[in-house]
Parts: structure tokens; C-alpha cells; sequence
């Protein structure tokens, strides 16, 4: 984490995790504008403007300092085009994460990727002791993602959707150990 609290980029074999900014909006605009995509999670696609004003509003974190607000785009390193996005908000050690593909990405393991290398970054760099995901219970490709990025589901419910955990190892003293 940088000393003003804003992500780390990391990385995985194809993709560049970057910090959010807002001059990713324009290009962000196509990659999420497939209505699809908020079938189990709501609303609708933003345009370049509003998405501007969201990422304006995320880049300059959360309001509460006891919480930050870490997201990033997802460029494909193939390419430099950016295909989705991943995000986690962080408070009292535990890590909520979220992820996006944008449709003509999907079907090529950049969800799958993404999520294991935004775990594996929060878990290995940061004072996170544990990551939650909140999963649609009929989105069956977002709950095989969270399943690949080693969160287990739940028997928890919020607002209608799966509490999926991974809690991070702990040496046999009860110290944290690194994944």
C-alpha cells in the first residue's frame, strides 16, 4: 500500500492490475456496456461522464479512514486493452472483493486470474486476515471464480447473495503465515 493508502498495481502471467483513475473512464464505457453484465448484480451501464464522476469519487477513497477503497482496471498485457476491473474495500483486516470481465473477455480465464492474483496480492502484502466475496447464488461463472481464487462458500446470506470467505493460514503459534 502506498503511504496516502492507495492500491499497489500487481500483476498475473496476462494481466496488469492498475490503480483506478479516472482517465480510464472513456475506454472502461465500452468494456462495461453490455446490460448483461448487471444481471445479478443491478442497474444499468454508465457512460464515459458517468463513469468519470464514479471514478473520481472511488480514487479519492472512502470517507471513512477506517476503511479504504482499493480498485483497479484490468489490462491485458497482450494487448494494453483494458477488458474489466477489480476492487476491494478493506477495513479491521478483512478484504471484500468484487470483479468484472467485460463480455467480449469472458471464456478466457481473465476473471479466474484476476481474482487469484488480487487474493493472493491482498493476502501476501497486506494486513488483511481475511477476503469475502458476495456471489448471486445462481451466477455460477462468479462462484466458480471465487472457488479458484480459494474462498469457500458460506452458509451466510447478504442481501440474497453467498458470503464466499478465505481467511488466511495461521502458523502453528497463531501467527498469520503468508499463502
Amino acid at each position: 500500500m502506498h503511504a496516502d493508502g492507495a492500491p499497489e498495481p500487481f500483476s498475473t502471467p496476462r494481466l496488469d492490475a492498475l490503480p483506478l483513475d479516472v482517465a480510464h473512464a472513456r475506454e472502461m464505457a465500452a468494456v462495461l456496456s453490455d446490460p448483461a453484465l448487471h444481471t445479478y448484480t443491478g442497474g444499468a451501464p454508465e457512460d464515459a461522464a458517468a463513469l468519470r464522476a464514479r471514478y473520481a469519487r472511488q480514487s479519492a477513497g472512502s470517507p471513512d479512514p477506517a476503511e479504504l477503497w482499493w480498485n483497479w482496471v484490468l489490462r491485458v498485457r497482450a494487448d494494453g486493452r483494458l477488458a474489466g476491473y477489480a476492487q476491494a474495500t478493506l477495513r479491521a483486516g478483512r478484504a471484500e472483493v468484487a470483479w468484472v470481465i467485460g463480455t467480449p473477455w469472458q471464456g478466457r480465464g481473465y476473471a479466474k486470474e484476476a481474482a487469484v492474483g488480487m487474493v493472493r496480492h491482498l493476502l501476501t502484502r497486506q494486513a488483511v486476515r481475511s477476503v469475502v466475496a458476495h456471489i448471486h447464488p445462481d451466477h455460477a461463472a462468479s462462484a466458480a471464480v471465487a472457488a479458484a481464487a480459494g474462498l469457500t462458500a458460506t452458509d451466510e446470506r447478504e442481501d440474497g447473495e453467498v458470503r464466499w470467505r478465505r481467511d488466511a493460514p495461521r502458523a502453528a503459534g497463531g501467527d498469520e503465515v503468508q499463502p
